[in-house]
């Protein structure tokens, strides 16, 4: 018993660190003025706002609101941060990033139970993203943010949903002008690669869409007493990719670029062994070097090292996933938020990774920025 109060009062030290660390990070963000040159200057200068950042989130108050209705505070195991337009521009000012490709995380629109309520959800903050950050009239937002859809999914094994899904997908990439699809490893347990997702892939396919696949906790993950943001997402990632390439999706829908979440989870370290099935037995290629990796949560060298084993520099890209990282930049000053990548890239290598990958990769976002590609 004394062993089981101890481990309990450890796990709610932790919560109180982490959401007195989120509320803190938030605000310090928002605190510090930047100093950085303008907009306009940046445009054609790296020594200001020049990196793009491809996975970060945003946390549209309608949303957040929803969500406590439903009962859900946490995301990955860790409070739901705080967030605003105005506080995701000081993080960018402080920080050197001219544009932030934001995407809704865990759960999306997953928690609610119809398919019709999850059509009306996904589409409300599609719009928002559109109408408040990518396209908005606010001077003080413009050209700052690129946006990814959320997919109205929550049963994919429901024709409804996938119809729904295939249509908000379009939509989002025609009409909306955003500029990619987010899509979650799971769903309830279902992998990306399961048939029942064809429909879908087939429309992403003659979209040519960035596909952003973030993880989720997976249904029935082990009770380690840590949060699932730690390890459990990692290897989800890595769960969605190793199915995608066995049920054939990389080679069928060829135009589809995907872009895994934190350097790919362990598929770098994994590519050699996961991919013996396929019969592939040669050390010095791998079957996913044709996907795009980010760096958030994963700048060290150890994790770059195993993406640099797999794919070329053009194929990784910065991101910071604030504001559900915040913990990580208590500490750091302003200026590089990743110096550690200078480890692992020189400096024309880190040009490609902070900016010029995504630009390349995200044609609608260099067309807004006016930029050349």
């Amino acid at each position: 018993m004394r062993q089981r109060d101890d481990l309990i009062g450890h796990a709610t030290a932790r919560r109180q660190l982490l959401k007195q660390a989120f509320s803190v990070g938030a605000a310090s963000a928002g605190a510090v003025a930047s100093g950085l040159p303008s907009l306009s200057q940046a445009a054609t200068s790296p020594s200001g706002n020049f990196r793009i950042d491809v996975h970060c989130h945003h946390i549209p108050e309608f949303y957040r609101h929803s969500l406590w209705a439903h009962g859900i505070f946490t995301a990955g195991g860790i409070p739901l941060p705080s967030w605003s337009p105005s506080a995701a521009v000081d993080f960018m000012d402080r920080y050197g990033i001219q544009v932030q490709v934001v995407s809704i995380s865990e759960p999306g629109v997953t928690y609610l139970p119809t398919p019709a309520e999850r059509l009306s959800m996904a589409r409300q903050l599609n719009d928002y993203t559109r109408d408040t950050l990518v396209q908005t009239s606010d001077a003080t937002l413009a050209n700052r943010f690129g946006g990814f859809a959320v997919m109205p999914l929550g049963d994919p094994k429901n024709p409804v949903d996938i119809f729904n899904a295939s249509a908000e997908a379009e939509r989002a990439l025609t009409s909306l002008q955003l500029d990619g699809i987010g899509l979650f490893s799971s769903y309830g347990g279902i992998y990306l690669g399961d048939p029942c997702f064809e429909p879908l892939m087939a429309t992403l396919n003659t979209l040519g869409a960035m596909v952003f696949i973030h993880p989720v906790t997976p249904k029935a993950p082990p009770d380690l007493g840590l949060p699932s943001f730690l390890f459990e997402f990692p290897f989800d990632t890595t769960r969605a990719a190793v199915n995608l390439l066995y049920k054939g999706v990389f080679s069928r829908y060829p135009r589809i670029r995907w872009l895994l979440a934190h350097a790919g989870g362990t598929v770098p370290y994994l590519s050699y062994r996961s991919a013996l099935l396929k019969l592939h037995f040669d050390p010095t290629t791998s079957v996913y070097k044709d996907l795009y990796y980010d760096t958030a949560l994963s700048s060290a060298p150890p994790s770059m090292a195993a993406v640099r084993q797999i794919t070329d520099v053009s194929h990784v890209m910065f991101a910071t996933d604030w504001p559900f990282s915040s913990l990580v930049y208590l500490t750091k000053p302003a200026g590089d938020p990743a110096t550690e990548l200078n480890l692992s890239f020189n400096t024309g290598e880190r040009l490609m990774v902070d900016r010029r990958n995504a630009l390349a990769q995200f044609p609608t976002l260099a067309a807004r920025l006016g930029v050349t590609v």
